[in-house]
C-alpha cells in the first residue's frame, strides 16, 4: 500500500474515524480479488495445509535457511537529466521448496532485481543511503518517487534509493494485476520473502562496496516487515525505520479474518500458521542490529497493520515508537513524525557497524 503524502486538511476529531474507514474499504477491497483470503478452504483444510508447512520448515537451519550476500554488477540506466540511475541485476535467487519451484520460476520478469537511485552513482563523494521498501501492490517507480520524501532525505544528506520487491513494479508481470507475493500458499510466500532479503543484502553490499559510508532501510507495510527481516540478518545497518509495519503474518491473517474465528481449531490453527512462518518472521530471529539504530513508525488510526504490529517490533528491536494520528493510508499527522525521523536520523552514530551487536 502506497504511504500518501501529507495531506493539508486541519486535524479534527474525524480524521481519526476517516482513515481508519478508508483503510477498512481498501482491505475488504483487495480481500475480495486477491487468492490471499482463504474463503475457498474449511477450517480442516487451513490447518492440514499450515500444518504441512510447518512441518516442512521445521526441519530447516534457520542460519542456513537464507544466503548470505552474493556480489553483483547491475546494470545502471542513467536518467536523461542524470536525476537518478535505474539499475538491474540478475537475481540469484535458489528457490529451497521443490513443491513451488516450478510456480515461483514461472515469473521471467522477476528474474531480475530493479532499484532506482537517486544521487549515489555520478556523485563524486559517496554519502550515506536510505533505502526505500514499498508496500503491498505498489512499487512502480514513478509512484514511488512522489510517495517517498527523497528531496527531504537529500536535505538530510542521503542519497535514496527504490527497491522493488519480488513480483512488485518492474518485477511484475502487468500493471493491474495483482502480485503473487505474498499470498496463501505459506511456501510461495517463504520463497517471496527470501529472496527479497537476498536482493536487499546484496545490493547493500554492493552500496557498501561502492564507498557510501552508511546504508540503511525504511520500510513501509509489508516493505516494513522486508526491512526488519533483513536487520535480523544484516549486521553492516546504520539504521532501520519500519514505518505503519507488518509485523506478523499470523497476526495479519487474524485480524483481517482469514483465520477462522470461533472455531475449536483456531487458536491451534494460529499458532501452527506462526510455526510455518518461523523461519520468515522478523519476531523469531534476533536482531542484528544496536537498539538505538532503530526507530518504528505506526498509524493511530491504522487498520490494515494496526498499531500491535509496530509495538510488536518495537519490543523485539527494544526501539521507541513514533505514532500519527491516520491510518494507513491517510496519514494525518505524517509531517510531525517526520520531524522526529529526521532527528533520529541526525542522532544516529556515525558509521554502519562493522560487526553485528550482541543478541539480546
Amino acid at each position: 500500500m502506497p504511504w500518501f503524502k501529507p495531506t493539508r486538511l486541519r486535524p479534527s476529531a474525524l480524521m481519526g474515524p476517516l482513515a481508519a474507514t478508508l483503510d477498512r474499504a481498501v482491505t475488504f477491497a483487495v480481500a475480495t480479488r486477491h487468492e490471499f483470503g482463504n474463503s475457498r478452504l474449511d477450517d480442516e483444510q487451513l490447518m492440514a495445509r499450515a500444518a504441512r508447512a510447518a512441518e516442512h520448515y521445521a526441519t530447516l537451519d534457520p542460519d542456513t535457511y537464507f544466503d548470505p550476500p552474493r556480489a553483483i554488477q547491475p546494470v545502471e540506466t542513467i536518467s536523461g537529466n542524470g536525476g537518478f540511475t535505474d539499475l538491474s541485476w540478475l537475481s540469484t535467487h535458489r528457490v529451497e521448496c521443490e513443491a513451488v519451484h516450478a510456480a515461483y520460476t514461472s515469473y521471467s520478469e522477476n528474474r531480475h532485481a530493479a532499484v532506482r537511485l537517486f544521487g549515489g552513482v555520478e556523485r563524486v563523494e559517496r554519502r550515506p543511503v536510505a533505502v526505500l521498501v514499498h508496500g503491498y501492490m505498489a512499487g512502480a517507480f514513478s509512484l514511488e518517487q512522489r510517495i517517498w520524501p527523497i528531496r527531504w532525505l537529500d536535505s538530510l544528506g542521503f542519497d535514496s534509493a527504490l527497491f522493488t520487491l519480488p513480483f512488485h513494479g518492474a518485477r511484475g508481470a502487468a500493471t493491474g494485476q495483482t502480485p503473487p507475493f505474498p499470498q496463501s500458499d505459506i511456501r510461495f510466500t517463504a520463497e517471496g520473502f527470501r529472496q527479497s532479503v537476498g536482493d536487499l543484502r546484496d545490493f547493500v553490499m554492493w552500496l557498501r562496496e561502492r564507498g557510501h559510508p552508511e546504508v540503511g532501510l525504511m520500510g513501509m507495510s509489508l516493505g516494513g516487515y522486508v526491512a526488519s527481516l533483513t536487520a535480523t540478518l544484516e549486521p553492516t545497518l546504520a539504521f532501520l525505520v519500519p514505518i505503519v509495519p507488518l509485523g506478523c503474518l499470523a497476526d495479519f491473517a487474524r485480524d483481517q479474518g482469514r483465520v477462522p474465528r470461533g472455531s475449536r481449531q483456531a487458536l491451534a490453527y494460529e499458532q501452527t500458521l506462526k510455526g510455518a512462518y518461523r523461519l520468515v518472521s522478523p519476531l523469531a530471529r534476533a536482531p542484528r542490529i544496536a537498539s538505538e539504530r532503530v526507530l518504528v513508525v505506526a498509524g493511530k488510526a491504522d487498520r490494515i497493520t494496526p498499531p500491535a504490529h509496530a509495538r510488536l517490533l518495537a519490543r523485539h528491536f527494544s526501539a521507541p515508537i513514533e505514532a500519527w494520528s491516520g491510518g494507513h493510508l491517510l496519514q494525518f499527522g505524517r509531517a510531525r513524525s517526520l520531524q522526529r525521523v529526521g532527528s533520529f536520523l541526525r542522532a544516529l552514530p556515525r558509521g554502519a557497524p562493522a560487526t553485528a551487536p550482541p543478541s539480546r
